[in-house]
């Protein structure tokens, strides 16, 4: 099936000093296994959480050629995350883990690796760009 496109978690915020000099986009994971894909990374950049996930910072276009596992989220990087928060509104999602040094991302590779590993299924990817034939797409 196509890939959708997930609307944006509210508010996320980069900490001060943090440069996303290659932009951002961000994969959610079920919050059960963000303990684990945490675990289990070499490194991790800057890691949110809401009730229901754990968002990822990654480079812009990380789900260029991959096909990400069903109920994996990915999110293309949207302005709404910078904006102020509503007055009286939800808090929106916690930073939970910082980067480890100044880049907010986490390499999306091994992420990827890791949560196909999770989720039981063998990594897709292609070298066709998403709007050619034969580009893998998922949930």
């Amino acid at each position: 099936p196509p890939r959708r496109r997930t609307p944006a978690p509210a508010s996320l915020r980069l900490p001060a000093g943090v440069h996303a000099g290659l932009g951002h986009d961000a994969v959610g994971t079920s919050a059960a296994h963000g303990e684990r894909i945490l675990a289990r990374l070499p490194r991790a950049g800057c890691v949110f959480a809401d009730g229901e996930r754990w968002w990822w910072i990654v480079p812009s276009g990380s789900d260029i050629g991959v096909a990400w596992p069903f109920g994996t989220h990915y999110v293309v990087g949207d302005p709404s995350w910078t904006r102020p928060r509503p007055a009286g509104g939800p808090a929106g999602p916690r930073l939970v883990h910082g980067p480890d040094g100044g880049s907010p991302y986490t390499a999306p590779l091994p992420l990827y690796f890791v949560v196909c590993h999770l989720a039981g299924v063998p990594p897709r990817w292609s070298t066709a760009s998403p709007s050619e034939p034969g580009a893998p797409s998922s949930d």
